[in-house]
Order: C-alpha cells, then structure tokens, then sequence
C-alpha cells in the first residue's frame, strides 16, 4: 500500500516528539518539509533516507512532490512543527487527494494512504510553561491573513471575546503585519478586564525560548514576533506564584448541605452574570454592587443605571470595619428584612426601620399643627427624622420612599446628619428622579444611586449586603452570609 504520512514534529525540542512520529522517521524512505526542520528528523532516520526541501511558503509544492514520490512505492514522511492537523500540512493533503481523484488530467492519488500523527502543538507547550491556562474552554486563532480576510479573523476575534474563551493567538505578528496584535487587543479589551491574565512564549521548545507573563491591560505587542505564541486568559483565569493558571471548576463545588447547595448555585450566577457584562473593566467595587443588583432583578439595565462615587462601596465597608458605622438605617422594613442578618452579626451592626418607632403619631401632628408646615409630614419622612436623631451617622438606605429620600437632603443641608453613606434606590413615578437628583451635590458622602424611576426595596437590601460583603468580592464569593 502506498502511503504518506503526515508528522508533527512538536514544538521543537527532542523530548516533545511522540514515539509514534520517531517510529514513522525510521521507516521512511523520503522527508519532505522545510529545510529547517530537517535538524529534528536527522537522529532518527536511516542514512538511506532522502530530505527533501521545497523552502519556505512553498507547501503546495510540498505536497505535489509528497504525492509523486509516494506513486514510487516509497514511503513518504511529511513533516510539521507542531501538530500537523493545525495550520499543518494534514488539510492540505487531503484537499489534494481528493482534487487528484477528480481530476481526469492527473494521476489518480486514490490508492495512497494518508496517515496523520498528531504532535504537540506550539500553544500546549506554550500552556505547559507559563502554567494551566487551559483549564477550561478554549479555542486558537491565527492573525494571518494570507488566506483568511482579515474581516471574518475580526469576527472570529470578537466570538472569542465574547464568549469568554480562553484564546491562543497564533502568527500574532510578523515584519508586515504589525496592527493586527493591536486590533485584537483592543477588541478583547472591549469585552474583558485590563487585569486579565495574559502569557506569551517565544520558541517554545526550543533553546532560546522565553516566557512571559503579564496582563491584557499592559500587553505590548512590540515585545511579540512570528515565533511567539499568545495565550488570553477568560474571565476566571488568575496568576499566582508566577503561574497562569484557568480553573476547571473543581474548588467551586460546595459540601452537600442545602446551605452550600444555595452558595454555589449564588457564585455560579454572579460568574454567569461577570462574563455577559458589556463592560469588563469596572472598578472591583463598582462591580460587586453591580452584580448584586443584577442578580437581585435579572436586569441588565442596571449596568446603564447603577452609579456609583468612585470607591463608594469599598469606602463605607472600611467605615464599617473600622467600627464607625454601627447602624444601617432604611425608610420601610422590607429593606431591612432584606439585608443579611449574618453579615449584620458578624460585623456588628445593626438595620434598623423608624417607620413604626411609636413616637411618629406625635411628630406628624406637631408638624400638622405649625401655621408654615407648608404640606403634610409622611410616615417615611418622619421615620427619617427620628434617625437622623438618634444615628446622624448611619448608612441610610432608600428602597421605597422618595419624599424619605428628600428629607435626609434637607437635613443634611440643615446640618443634622452627615451620613457614612447614602444608597439611593427608590422606585416609583412621583418625585423618584428628582430625590436622587437631590443626594448628588452632596460630594463628601459616598453614594450608591439607580438612576431614573427604576429601584425598590429588594435592590436596596441587596446594595447593602453587597457593601457588608465587600472583602468576597475579589473572589467573587457573595453567599457567605446567606
């Protein structure tokens, strides 16, 4: 039987090169390939064999020359770097077997065998050194466009970004493409943090190999060439001690109980929610609150409508473990009941309603009374004045009332309260928009507002716990406290 077969040579170095691909040197009669890789194969073969060179870019002559000399009866070796089924030579091969077989012009190449031995590809070795960067799914492009239109390696690009695939980058750059690394950059930036892991090897295998590890955000693509292999890492992807390391998800998966049961399946949707942002590069704690109120109503609005101050969340969780904030205060129980008593005890601080505290009959008709009271006192606005009395401190969270919301602007304009912060959620129709319009001004206090008529007492609660669990976010931990 006449046959060809098609090696991968591996990444380059002698203890990368399967058993399998060493046997099929020994046996044969003729290597054709790339002069270079010819230094690989010469232990192995027998002093018999023929190496044939075709130089480089020149693989359809390749295997024209591969076919012909098979037709001898002679068993033919034809060799890649790497793995020979990518960007190899094996598709070739077998798009020329079949166009030989059409063709009533050629040699009928039906009768020869085409075998494939699979070699390690330059993006494992790549993976093996800088880690385990592809732990989970992934998938590999090559920035070459000599045979694909750059628009469908774009549209390929943007696939992978968005769909959180760990990527290998194959032919990143070379002497007359030197934007397309750029491009790429920018698109997944577009899609995941600066801080993604992001690992490059130069000659894998090979004695002047180097490796690199950085990240997406600092990436420069003039330290890349033609020899270099890029991997991405996705959303989960992490360095520790030096490594690059992409988790399967083995350490996610909770003891048995119905409470581990409930925290997995939390973490699971805030990693599900993480990676359908449209954005990737939010401040860690303007994303904890984000994805808090996410989950709390499956609206992706909230990525439009979710403002936060700058270092909101994380200023008031240090109030909070630093002791200078024991008391959450909100207009109506549903926010309290709402907030995670587990957190509540244990960082020592305590939710409370006013809007039943026993003293409100007698404001609201102390209020009635006054000649200039203008328009009548609310239950919520009283409730917010009794606070203001005993906590000027407080957090104070807004889930219901707007008319509560506004009282707490006039008392702080009035001096009463300077508030640890301000969560500004209330829903509704009638003075919605203009009581969180009202907390802005207010530049020393750190806010937490849902902009427009959108909000309610459940996203209030849930800006609150996202505030009191602050030190999981970095893990992307929310079900502790649940």
């Amino acid at each position: 039987m006449k046959k060809i077969i098609i090696a991968g040579l591996g990444p380059g170095s002698p203890e990368d090169m399967t058993p399998a691909v060493i046997d099929a040197l020994k046996e044969a009669d003729v290597v054709v390939g790339y002069k270079y890789y010819f230094r690989f194969v010469e232990p192995y073969v027998k002093p018999a064999c023929q190496c044939v060179d075709t130089g480089m870019k020149r693989e359809r002559e390749r295997a024209e020359q591969a076919f012909q000399l098979a037709e001898t009866g002679q068993t033919v070796v034809v060799v890649s770097s790497g793995d020979a089924g990518i960007y190899g030579m094996a598709p070739l091969l077998y798009e020329m077997q079949r166009e030989r077989a059409d063709s009533k012009s050629a040699t009928d190449g039906s009768d020869i065998e085409i075998i494939v031995l699979p070699g390690i590809s330059a993006f494992q070795k790549a993976a093996s050194l800088l880690g385990a960067p592809i732990g989970h799914d992934f998938c590999i492009i090559s920035l070459s466009d000599l045979m694909t239109p750059w628009e469908v390696i774009e549209r390929r690009i943007r696939a992978a970004a968005t769909g959180d695939f760990v990527t290998a980058v194959y032919n990143p750059k070379s002497h007359g493409r030197y934007w397309q690394l750029y491009r790429l950059q920018e698109l997944f930036l577009q899609e995941r943090g600066a801080d993604t892991p992001v690992g490059y090897v130069r000659q894998a295998g090979r004695p002047d190999q180097k490796v690199t590890l950085t990240t997406l955000g600092a990436l420069d693509p003039e330290d890349i060439d033609m020899f270099t292999v890029v991997l991405i890492g996705n959303s989960q992807s992490y360095m520790t001690d030096g490594k690059f390391v992409t988790p399967r998800g083995y350490y996610r998966q909770e003891a048995p109980s119905s409470e581990g049961v409930g925290r997995s399946i939390m973490t699971e949707s805030f990693r599900t929610i993480a990676s359908e942002l449209k954005r990737q590069d939010y401040p860690l704690d303007h994303k904890w609150a984000l994805l808090h109120a996410i989950h709390t109503t499956a609206d992706f609005d909230m990525e439009q409508i979710l403002y936060t101050d700058p270092g909101a969340v994380e200023t008031i969780y240090n109030k909070v473990r630093a002791c200078e904030v024991k008391t959450i205060v909100t207009d109506v129980t549903m926010v309290t009941s709402g907030i995670r008593k587990g957190a509540l005890q244990r960082l020592g601080i305590e939710a409370k309603c006013y809007l039943n505290d026993p003293r409100i009959p007698e404001l609201i008709n102390q209020h009635a009374s006054r000649e200039d009271q203008g328009t009548g006192l609310t239950r919520t606005q009283a409730g917010i004045r009794l606070a203001v009395e005993d906590h000027p401190d407080a957090l104070f969270a807004f889930g219901n009332a707007p008319t509560a919301l506004m009282e707490l602007c006039d008392l702080i304009r009035q001096g009463k309260a300077k508030p640890a912060g301000i969560i500004a959620a209330p829903v509704g129709f009638v003075h919605v928009r203009e009581s969180k319009h009202m907390v802005k001004p207010f530049r020393d206090i750190p806010k937490i507002i849902v902009e427009g008529r959108k909000g309610g007492s459940n996203l209030a609660a849930t800006l609150c716990n996202a505030i009191l669990t602050f030190d999981d976010a970095e893990q992307l931990k929310p079900g502790r406290d649940l």
